[in-house]
């Protein structure tokens, strides 16, 4: 792992964790608004598989060790194991998936087929930890964990798609693992 490597996934670690800090409580739902996603998704894409989804489980690590760095500013090994954890963990699968798409072909389309696949596995293993350790049924765990995040998640994936356009050309030299 090279100094830039290891700055930039430091980096996505410390943005996600930022992501988690804003946060917007939903009264129905056990699943904040935050910004997670849109840093998880952007490690996947600029730093690729294995550097995208190293900065996720540094992000994990700290917040299981008991910083405040997940949504809402908690911490604790209970979160990467309570009703939400499915969530954080698909960020790690999410990260490391997306940038193994990005790495084979990068173009606005494939980014943001890649961002998408993204988040149905971050979805994916949230909405299963709202069904076996909340004991939603799997269409309550859907109406309360996925449906009303999935407008903002594909502005998100917009979002990541320019600032990952906008990144390549104003300082390239982030991308890739040489450097």
């Amino acid at each position: 792992m090279k100094t830039k490597q290891i700055i930039l996934t430091g980096l996505f670690a410390a943005l996600t964790a930022v992501g988690a800090m804003i946060t917007i409580p939903l009264p129905f739902s056990p699943v904040p608004i935050t910004l997670q996603i849109l840093f998880t998704l952007l490690a996947g894409i600029i730093l690729g598989s294995r550097y995208g989804a190293l900065s996720q489980l540094i992000y994990l690590f700290l917040g299981g060790i008991g910083l405040p760095v997940f949504a809402g500013g908690s911490g604790g090994f209970q979160a990467l194991v309570g009703p939400t954890a499915g969530y954080l963990w698909g960020f790690v699968l999410a990260a490391f998936v997306v940038g193994l798409i990005a790495e084979h072909r990068s173009s606005l389309k494939t980014d943001i087929f890649a961002m998408l696949i993204g988040i149905i596995l971050i979805y994916l293993p949230g909405m299963m930890g709202l069904h076996w350790i909340a004991g939603l049924s799997f269409s309550k765990a859907f109406a309360l964990g996925v449906l009303p995040f999935i407008p903002g998640d594909l502005t998100k994936v917009l979002l990541a798609a320019l600032i990952k356009r906008q990144l390549s050309s104003r300082v390239p030299f982030i991308f890739g693992e040489e450097g």
